[in-house]
């Protein structure tokens, strides 16, 4: 601006004064004294004029400016461009609740209807022309509303944007239009500089409210690996170490006792809950998938259900906020440690404050993230608790406290402590079916599946396009090998695309439930799930995988690079048959049926001396010079994620296409009584035959079948070891399946 006003001061003083300057420039072309070279560097031009306005300039200046001020105020009156009466009346209304306006209260300018003030409607007080009418009907509104009831500060909608600086109420601005400009353009340039903040805090609710949440999400493994849940194992994620109980197979139940802490030890307890584990919950919401159905009564109603914002203050504490926005500033910037002293010493003072005790429990979760401490974790989940239990806790922040303690319950292996939180929820929220949802789930952690279909039975009775409720429900009624009833409930929840439905376990099932009843479309299903990324290729479906590893059906005992195991087992392959054999023989019961709902018919019978790199000692007992023989080769008796056992089947046999969970081991099997015909195993799209004292190597993460049509049974020995491009540490990190 400053620099326009010199370029048009230059061009003025030139035209108008040109005889003055003319003759200014003749006396000094021919002077050189020092006064007129001064004069030359400092106030005029290269060509000899002075640069520097005279006296009369300076008032042709004055007059210029003064009626372009008058002809601008014309025109902004002639062409309405301020509404001036409603610009005052908001004027005085912000002198009125001055101390509202410091400390960003300023639900009495809701322009939009959204309950508090934000950017849209400041734009709509700033806003041109095309805006005076819309500006004036809710200015009317406004007015109205305000006469009718008292003015209603926003509530805790941005409690993590940042705290606007305070100034002495007594400096109060003389001039009311001029007070109103300044607050206006203040909360506009504070909104912008929170808008990152903002977004992050709206994101986290959006979270928290409307989409089903994972527990483990927050804690990705270590590894270069997707954890994706299968039906009936657990993953108990800790900060310290990770722990995963699960089958060697897609289909095997897992039981795992669970120590559970004082504080998920009920006081009522309505029933006895086994600590079984059947599935862990799902994952947050993915991309929806492109070309998926939304079946949505009303997708507009539930954009709006989405956006809604959550309300965190009750009336205490909106008369704390700014002390609260400071605490929560702390948090939002990393510096957690000052964070939690600050809600700290918040909750000390006001311990009636639920607010400042969900900041506390927040900002204890956040340090126990960051020094990947349970004890810290625990903590959180106990001040959660507390928030819940103060009394005039706002509804959302009683559902997020619950929700959020529920969640890292989970994360801590406290299932049953999780299910009795996910109860309490239910009750204090009938309508929510999301909670109905997530408590469906919770069942599931513990394996009651009973009580789970009960659930989601519910939800499809209210709801019948839940899409979460459908896959879960489809999922119950496969585990309950109800095949062909499981497929529209798992086909039709999966193409809702609704949030927790786009995950690979429910397109494995689907697919494996189509290929049982002979549905070909489950290659398409298998075809979509690789294209969301969920498998690594149609025929490698394993869920439970490191990236970057080397992937083909069948392998060569050199491109293992564990040719000395190899050599090992089949130079001794007699010494192994005979132990299996004589363990037949004992008829012990040392032999156990396959559980994992893998045969369409038959019978298949294992023996295991080794289960996730854990030595059976009582079986070893069985057959000990084939254990003293494999104590040799860590990359077998090491694979956490593998087992070594001896296989039996008989004839009538097959088994279902099938894969293994983890693309991070390969199978190894040893002919040791092999039939001359009738056996036949596929990996992919290659089929071979064992041969007796040979070792085939396959990847199992690969689809594969079995057949045992012969007259005799077939008994083979199956080696696991690790995939030999996982390098040592992730050999000792990787979690056990």
């Amino acid at each position: 601006m400053a620099q326009r006003k010199n370029a048009k001061g230059s061009g003025n003083s030139s035209s108008s004064g040109s005889g003055s300057s003319s003759t200014s420039a003749g006396s000094s072309g021919g002077s050189s004294s020092p006064g007129a070279r001064r004069e030359t560097k400092h106030g005029g031009h290269k060509n000899g004029r002075k640069g520097g306005p005279s006296g009369t300039s300076f008032f042709t200046w004055f007059m210029v400016i003064a009626l372009l001020g008058v002809w601008t105020s014309v025109a902004v009156v002639w062409f309405d461009l301020v509404d001036y009466e409603e610009v005052l009346a908001k004027a005085k209304d912000f002198r009125y609740n001055l101390s509202e306006v410091l400390q960003g209260k300023l639900g009495i300018y809701d322009a939009d209807g959204d309950g508090d003030f934000d950017v849209d409607d400041a734009k709509v007080l700033l806003e041109g022309p095309s805006g005076v009418a819309k500006r004036k009907t809710k200015a009317k509104g406004l007015k109205e509303r305000s006469t009718s009831e008292p003015a209603v500060p926003p509530e805790e909608a941005e409690p993590h944007a940042e705290p606007e600086e305070q100034a002495p109420v007594e400096a109060e601005p003389q001039n009311i239009e001029d007070e109103a400009k300044e607050q206006i353009q203040s909360l506009l340039h504070e909104m912008v500089h929170a808008e990152h903040v903002s977004q992050d805090y709206n994101q986290d609710m959006e979270e928290m409210m409307s989409e089903q949440e994972n527990p483990d999400a927050s804690e990705p493994v270590g590894e270069d690996e997707r954890l994706h849940h299968d039906t009936d194992d657990v993953t108990y994620q800790v900060y310290e170490e990770q722990v995963v109980y699960e089958p060697p197979e897609n289909e095997r139940i897992e039981v795992t006792e669970v120590t559970v802490p004082p504080e998920d030890n009920p006081v009522e307890v309505t029933q006895v809950i086994v600590e079984e584990v059947s599935i862990s919950p799902v994952e947050e919401q993915q991309e929806v998938p492109p070309g998926t159905n939304r079946t949505t009564e009303d997708p507009e109603q539930k954009a709006k259900v989405k956006k809604k914002k959550p309300k965190l203050l009750n009336k205490f504490d909106k008369t704390i906020k700014a002390e609260l926005d400071a605490a929560e500033k702390l948090r939002k910037r990393g510096k957690i440690e000052e964070a939690v002293n600050a809600f700290k010493e918040l909750v000390r003072k006001y311990p009636q404050s639920p607010r400042a005790r969900y900041g506390k429990a927040q900002c204890e979760d956040d340090l126990a993230e960051k020094r990947r401490s349970n004890e810290v974790l625990r903590g959180a989940i106990e001040t959660y608790q507390e928030v819940a239990s103060l009394p005039d806790v706002p509804a959302d922040l009683l559902k997020l406290s619950l929700k959020r303690r529920s969640d890292r319950q989970q994360f801590l292996g406290h299932m049953r402590g999780s299910l009795l939180t996910l109860q309490r929820l239910v009750q204090l929220f009938p309508n929510d079916t999301s909670l109905k949802n997530d408590l469906g789930v919770g069942y599931l952690l513990i394996g009651d599946n009973d009580n789970a279909k009960k659930v989601y039975e519910e939800v499809l009775s209210v709801t019948p396009n839940d899409g979460f409720a459908k896959v879960h429900y489809g999922f119950i009624l496969k585990a309950q090998n109800k095949i062909a009833e499981s497929i529209p409930y798992l086909k039709e929840g999966i193409e809702s695309g609704d949030p927790g439905t786009d995950d690979g376990r429910f397109y494995f099932h689907l697919g494996d439930a189509m290929q049982r009843v002979g549905n070909k479309e489950a290659y398409k299903w298998y075809e979509l799930g690789h294209k969301r990324g969920h498998f690594a290729s149609v025929w490698q479906r394993s869920l439970y995988n490191v990236n970057g590893l080397k992937a083909q059906p069948w392998w060569t005992p050199k491109e293992t690079g564990y040719t000395e195991l190899v050599k090992s087992l089949e130079r001794n392959w007699k010494l192994i048959r005979d132990e299996g054999l004589a363990v037949m023989d004992k008829a012990k019961g040392l032999f156990l049926p396959e559980d994992e709902n893998l045969r369409e018919k038959g019978d298949w019978s294992q023996f295991t001396l080794w289960q996730q790199g854990r030595r059976n000692e009582n079986a070893c007992k069985g057959a000990p010079k084939t254990c003293t023989l494999l104590e040799k080769f860590p990359e077998t008796t090491g694979c956490r994620r593998g087992q070594i056992k001896y296989s039996i089947m008989h004839p009538g046999t097959h088994v279902w296409p099938h894969t293994g969970p983890t693309n991070c081991r390969l199978r190894m099997h040893l002919g040791l009584v092999i039939p001359k015909e009738g056996c036949k195993i596929r990996c992919a799209n290659e089929t071979k035959t064992w041969e007796e004292g040979k070792v085939l190597i396959f990847d199992d993460s690969f689809e594969h079948e079995v057949w045992q049509d012969a007259s005799s049974f077939r008994l083979i020995f199956i080696v696991d070891v690790w995939h030999p491009e996982l390098t040592p540490q992730q050999r000792r990190s990787l979690p056990a399946i």
